[in-house]
C-alpha cells in the first residue's frame, strides 16, 4: 500500500511539470518556426508573425507557474522558449550601426490624414535634418499646403495621390506606380544623392484589419506587396531606398517578397524593437526603411507629438563598402 501511495504521489508531482512543459515547448516551436502555422483560416499565420515578439510575454508566466509548483521539469521546459526568444530578439537591443559618418539622412512618416497640421509636420520634419523625406497618407486637399510648407527646405519634390517625396537633392524620372487598387500605392523617383543616383520609393500599402468575420484581412496588401517586389526586382538602379508604411511587420509572410531582396535599416542599424504603430503605445513596426546598395549607419523611431497614429523613422545612410558609390 505504501509503495502504491508513493507511486501515485510521484505521478501527481510529475503532472504539473507536464502541464507546463507542453505549452512551453509549443511556444518555443512557434517562436522558432512561425511559418509552420497555417495561414487558413483567417490568415492566422500572418497575424502570429506580426505579433511574434509579444509571444515572449508568456515566458515569465510559464516560469512563474513552474516556480510556484516547484517543478524542475516545468522550469527546464519554460527555459526553452526563453532561450529561443532571447536568440531571436535580444540582438536587436544591442547598439546598431558601425559609427560611420552618414552621407545623407532619410525620413518616412505617415502623417495620419486629417489628424495633423501641414505647418506643424513641416516644422518637425525640417527639424530632423533629413535630406530626403517620404510622407504618406497626406490628404489630397492638404497637399498644396504641405508643398508650400516644405518648399524652402526641400526645393525638389514629387507627389501622387496621398504620397509625397521631398528632397534637398535634384529629383528626376518620377512615376506613380499602380500596384492594384483604386489609387497609386507607391511613387518612384531618381534622386541625385551624394555618391550618385538613387531610386527612391515612397510607399503606403493597402490597410489591414482584424475582423471577427474575416480574420486578418491582408489580401489586398499582399497583392500590392508582391507587385511592388516585382518592380523593385526589375529596377536597374544600383542604389534603392524604399520608405513607407507597409502595413505589416517584415516577419509577416505576406511581405516576404520585399524582405528577401532588400535590407531593413532597423535590423542593420537600429536599436530595440523599433515599433511605430500605434503612436501612443507602439506595438508593431509597420513603417520601414529598406535598402539595396546602401548601408544604414543608424536608424531611430522618433516621438510624434502631432496627432498621427504613426511615429516617424529617421535613418542615416552611406554607400555600401564604406566609400561613396559611383
Amino acid at each position: 500500500m505504501r509503495s502504491s501511495a508513493r507511486g501515485a504521489a510521484a505521478r501527481g508531482a510529475r503532472r504539473p511539470g507536464l502541464r507546463i512543459a507542453v505549452p512551453a515547448l509549443l511556444l518555443a516551436v512557434l517562436l522558432a518556426f512561425p511559418g509552420l502555422l497555417p495561414d487558413r483560416p483567417g490568415h492566422l499565420g500572418s497575424l502570429a508573425e506580426t505579433a511574434l515578439p509579444w509571444f515572449g510575454a508568456a515566458v515569465p508566466v510559464l516560469l512563474g507557474w513552474a516556480v510556484l509548483r516547484r517543478s524542475v521539469v516545468g522550469t527546464a521546459a519554460a527555459l526553452v522558449p526563453t532561450v529561443v526568444w532571447a536568440v531571436l530578439f535580444l540582438p536587436g537591443y544591442l547598439p546598431g550601426g558601425d559609427g560611420a559618418r552618414s552621407d545623407f539622412h532619410v525620413l518616412t512618416f505617415n502623417v495620419g490624414g486629417e489628424r495633423t497640421s501641414p505647418a506643424e509636420v513641416a516644422r518637425q520634419v525640417i527639424g530632423t535634418g533629413a535630406d530626403v523625406v517620404a510622407l504618406e497618407k497626406v490628404p489630397a486637399s492638404a497637399m498644396p499646403a504641405y508643398e508650400r510648407a516644405l518648399s524652402a527646405a526641400y526645393p525638389h519634390h514629387v507627389t501622387a495621390n496621398t504620397l509625397g517625396l521631398w528632397s534637398r537633392y535634384p529629383v528626376r524620372g518620377s512615376a506613380s506606380l499602380d500596384l492594384g487598387g483604386a489609387w497609386p500605392h507607391a511613387v518612384r523617383a531618381l534622386v541625385g544623392t551624394p555618391g550618385g543616383d538613387t531610386a527612391f520609393y515612397a510607399v503606403r500599402l493597402p490597410s489591414v484589419r482584424v475582423r471577427a468575420d474575416a480574420g486578418f484581412t491582408i489580401e489586398a496588401r499582399d497583392r500590392s506587396a508582391a507587385e511592388l517586389a516585382d518592380r523593385v526586382r526589375g529596377d536597374r538602379a544600383a542604389r534603392v531606398v524604399l520608405l513607407g508604411d507597409l502595413n505589416g511587420s517584415l516577419r509577416d509572410r505576406g511581405l516576404a517578397p520585399l524582405a528577401r531582396q532588400l535590407t531593413a535599416a532597423q535590423q542593420e542599424a537600429g536599436r530595440g524593437p523599433g515599433f511605430t504603430w500605434p503612436a501612443a503605445f507602439p506595438l508593431v513596426r509597420i513603417d520601414h526603411v529598406l535598402l539595396r546598395g546602401l548601408r544604414a549607419t543608424g536608424s531611430a523611431v522618433l516621438p510624434d507629438h502631432l496627432g498621427s497614429d504613426h511615429r516617424p523613422v529617421l535613418t542615416g545612410l552611406r554607400g555600401s563598402g564604406g566609400a561613396h558609390t559611383t
